[in-house]
């Protein structure tokens, strides 16, 4: 996604938006409105927490700049203030899906383009994910209904039910949704028959607020408001791994170059990362963040990852991996950073606050070679593509 791309509207699409946000109950000018960008420094400032760092990666002639600075902000009004919940999302396809309290918006990357998805329902959207396609979106509501969507449709394809609780947290796997709900329970849902649901896990006393399929579709990390983390074989309903934080874990993040790698991270009692070797139970790495921790993500790029921070420094932070030396740390937004996404090159990262604004910022941006095969990652297929890029 270019910076070009700007969400700014001429009349006829101010006329369109005027529809949608009649339509939607949103006050005119406010709906994924853009702001106004901050423009770069023109004496670069080469502190560490600059906009202007000049990180280098790996051999001398490798470097690239990390912006304090973020080259979008749009308006998200009625975003829901609230940790357990996951309302953003980014599509293989470019597409960002998020979520603000009875509506679901679709804004595509390529084009600045804003479209509802045709959601008629009373309940709030509690959760989104795409697919790993990005073809459809999965949608959790607050009275346990998990729904599959046809995004180029816009066309509810079928509701699955039977949860009793808010659905705060979504996972695809191929055909496979898995829905964690707050009563604790996760159920898997095969979107190819009737009877969808074809498992239940139970490992929870709290709500499940964290859930992510690690990209060979083999294993199911899990994290709930019970401060325990826990890795389920596909083929079981028993965890294979149980481990715990001091307080509610919503962050995970399978590292895409080490398959037994998990990070995780605690909330505002716990703030640490903590990351896992899921083969031996071991934990390889502890660290103190001194925040509440969001969401986590691995560099498709580089050895780094990036973490998204609430209270009480609502900021981004990326680290060096294994030795976790903190890059550089981002003042990100005017309150807690809720949620995050990846774009599908691995180059930005948008987040998504309690001040209702979104934001997206290049923090992984690449020449275009990559130790790691991005396509086969996303297509959850094993990466073993090399190059000279980096470590």
């Amino acid at each position: 996604m270019e910076k070009k791309q700007t969400l700014s509207l001429d009349e006829s699409d101010q006329t369109y938006r005027q529809i949608v946000a009649n339509a939607c109950g949103v006050q005119t000018g406010r709906l994924l409105s853009s702001k106004q960008e901050k423009a770069e420094p023109e004496v670069p400032d080469m502190t560490k927490n600059s906009a202007d760092y000049t990180l280098r990666t790996t051999a001398p002639a490798t470097v690239r700049r990390i912006l304090t600075a973020p080259v979008k902000i749009l308006d998200a009004p009625y975003l829901a203030d609230d940790y357990y919940l996951n309302l953003l999302d980014w599509s293989k396809l470019n597409v960002v899906a998020v979520a603000l309290d009875r509506s679901v918006y679709l804004w595509n990357a390529d084009n600045g383009s804003i479209r509802p998805l045709n959601y008629q329902g009373q309940d709030a959207i509690t959760s989104v994910r795409w697919s790993t396609d990005g073809a459809y979106l999965a949608v959790g509501t607050a009275n346990g209904d998990t729904q599959v969507w046809d995004a180029e449709a816009n066309t509810k394809l079928r509701s699955m039910v039977g949860q009793q609780h808010r659905i705060g947290v979504l996972s695809w796997d191929k055909h496979l949704v898995s829905s964690g709900a707050q009563d604790g329970s996760i159920w898997h849902h095969d979107v190819r028959i009737s009877q969808h649901k074809v498992m239940e896990l139970n490992g929870h006393s709290d709500e499940v607020c964290g859930l992510q399929w690690r990209w060979d579709g083999t294993m199911l990390a899990s994290g709930g408001n019970d401060n325990v983390v826990q890795v389920w074989d596909v083929r079981s309903n028993k965890p294979r791994l149980t481990k715990r934080h001091e307080g509610a874990v919503k962050a995970l993040a399978w590292c895409p170059w080490n398959r037994h790698t998990l990070a995780t991270g605690g909330g505002r009692n716990d703030r640490s990362i903590q990351v896992w070797n899921t083969s031996t139970s071991l934990r390889i790495h502890k660290i103190d963040t001194e925040s509440q921790i969001t969401s986590l993500h691995w560099s498709k790029h580089y050895k780094e990852i990036v973490s998204s921070h609430g209270y009480p420094n609502n900021q981004l932070t990326v680290w060096e991996y294994p030795s976790f030396n903190r890059i550089i740390d981002i003042p990100g937004h005017d309150s807690r950073i809720l949620h995050t996404a990846m774009s599908p090159d691995g180059q930005m990262v948008a987040t998504a606050a309690a001040d209702e604004n979104l934001k997206f910022w290049r923090i992984f941006e690449h020449d275009g070679r990559s130790k790691y095969d991005t396509k086969s990652i996303l297509n959850n297929r094993p990466a073993l593509v090399r190059s000279k890029s980096i470590r």
